[in-house]
C-alpha cells in the first residue's frame, strides 16, 4: 500500500502549535506500526530529515508553498493533485483540515475545528472566503473525515450535514516531556521568565479566537481586587504573535498592571515544560476550540487547569479536571483567578483529577484511528 500525506505543518523549528503536533505525533506511530505501507510525504518547502520517521517514509517537495489562500488553490488543486494523478496512491492522507477537489484518489481528512464558520471575523477576507467555499466541499469529497473531538465531529455533522457515521474522533495528547518537576526546576523556571514571582501562564498563538483581550482585562482585575495580596502574581504569556492581533495589544496598552504581564514569544519546548510544571496555573479561555491541547499539556504537567465552559474545552478537561469559567465575562475569568490564587485545596484537586483524566488520550491510539479511517476509505473504494 501507498499512502500519500500532506505534511505541511511538519515545520523546521523548536515547537510545532497544535496542527503540526498532531501530524508529527500520528504520523510517527502511523510510520513505526506499519512497515508495509510506503508513505509519502509530501511538503511545500525544504523539510528537516527529522520528520522522516523511517526506512518506508519517501519525502516529496511540491512547489509553491502553500501560505496564502492563492497559493492554497494552486497547492492542493494544482501540485498536489498532479502528484496524485502521476503516482497514482492508495490513499491521501490530510492531517490539516485541507485536501484537493481534483483527484479519484480517496481522501482521508483530519478537520480540527469549524471556527471560521462561527466566527468569520477572526479571519481574513481572502481566507474566509476560501474556507467557506472549500472546507464543506472537502468534507463531502473526502471517504473518510477524522475530528479530533466529539464537539468538533458533531459541529462537522449540525453544520455540513455529513453523516456522523462517516467521521471518527482522534483526540490530541500531551508529549511525553510534559511532566511535573522537582522544586528547584520550578524555582528555576520561576527565576528566568517571572523574576522568580509565583505566574499564571497562557500558551498559544495571539489571535482573536484565544480571547486573550479577555484574558488580560481580568487579570487586571483580579490584581486590582486583590491589592497586596496577590501582589506577586505574574501573568506570562507564550505564543508567536499570529493575526488580528491588535486588540489584544490595545487590552495590554489600557492595564493598570502592564509590568506583571510578560509576552515571552514562542520558547522552545523543553523550557514550554518547564513553564507549565512551574505555574501556579494555566488559563486557557479561548470562546471557540476545536480541541484545546494547552490543557492536557498542563494537567500532564502536574499544573492546575482553568478553562472555557464552551465547545470543545470542557470535553477535553475531563469531569473536574479544569476550574471552567465563562469566557465572554472577564469578571467569570477573574473570579476564576482568584479561586486558583487563593484556595490551595482546589489546585490539589484539581491535579489530581487532571492526572486521572490523561488516561482518556494516547498518540498511540489517535494514531490507530487514523489508521481505521484510512483502511475504511480504502475498502470503500475498492466496493
Amino acid at each position: 500500500m501507498h499512502v500519500a500525506v500532506n505534511t505541511r505543518f511538519l515545520l523546521p523549528g523548536d515547537h510545532l502549535e497544535g496542527i503540526g503536533r498532531f501530524t508529527c505525533e500520528t504520523l510517527l506511530r502511523l510510520v513505526a506500526q506499519h512497515p508495509e505501507v510506503t508513505f509519502h510525504f509530501l511538503f511545500d518547502r525544504a523539510y528537516d530529515p527529522r520528520y522522516l520517521f523511517g526506512a518506508n517514509v519517501v519525502p516529496h517537495v511540491l512547489r509553491p508553498p502553500a501560505r496564502h489562500p492563492f497559493l492554497f488553490v494552486a497547492w492542493f488543486e494544482g501540485a498536489v493533485a498532479r502528484w496524485l494523478a502521476r503516482h497514482r496512491p492508495t490513499v491521501f492522507l490530510s492531517p490539516d483540515g485541507f485536501t484537493t477537489l481534483n483527484t479519484s484518489v480517496p481522501r482521508v481528512t483530519v478537520m480540527h475545528d469549524l471556527a471560521f464558520e462561527h466566527f468569520p471575523l477572526d479571519v481574513g477576507l481572502l481566507q474566509r472566503k476560501y474556507y467557506h467555499f472549500f472546507m464543506p466541499r472537502f468534507a463531502r469529497a473526502s471517504a473518510q473525515l477524522v475530528a479530533v473531538s466529539e464537539a468538533t465531529k458533531a459541529d462537522i455533522v449540525q453544520t455540513y450535514g455529513i453523516a456522523p457515521d462517516k467521521i471518527s474522533v482522534a483526540y490530541n495528547a500531551p508529549a511525553d516531556l510534559f511532566q511535573p518537576q522537582s522544586p528547584d526546576r520550578q524555582r528555576e523556571t520561576r527565576r528566568q521568565f517571572s523574576h522568580g514571582q509565583p505566574y499564571f501562564l497562557f500558551v498559544g498563538a495571539l489571535q482573536p479566537r484565544k480571547n486573550l483581550g479577555n484574558l488580560l482585562r481580568a487579570f487586571d482585575a483580579f490584581k486590582t481586587v486583590g491589592g497586596a495580596a496577590v501582589s506577586e502574581a505574574q501573568l506570562l504569556i507564550v505564543g508567536r504573535k499570529a493575526w488580528k492581533a491588535g486588540p489584544i495589544l490595545t487590552a495590554y496598552q489600557l492595564m493598570r498592571h502592564q509590568s506583571a504581564v510578560h509576552f515571552t514569544g514562542r520558547v522552545a519546548d523543553a523550557e514550554l515544560a518547564g513553564l507549565y510544571a512551574a505555574a501556579r496555573a494555566t488559563v486557557y479561555v479561548p470562546y471557540f476550540e476545536g480541541f484545546g491541547i494547552p490543557i492536557v499539556e498542563a494537567q500532564a504537567s502536574g499544573c492546575p487547569v482553568l478553562t472555557s465552559n464552551v465547545s470543545s474545552m470542557p470535553e477535553v478537561a475531563g469531569a473536574g479536571g479544569a476550574l471552567l469559567v465563562d469566557p465572554h465575562h472577564a469578571e467569570s475569568i477573574a473570579a476564576g483567578l482568584a479561586r486558583l490564587w487563593n484556595e490551595a485545596d482546589l489546585r490539589q484537586a484539581l491535579v489530581a483529577q487532571g492526572q486521572e483524566n490523561l488516561r482518556r488520550f494516547s498518540w498511540a491510539q489517535s494514531a490507530e484511528v487514523l489508521w481505521q479511517a484510512i483502511t475504511k476509505a480504502v475498502v470503500k473504494n475498492e466496493e
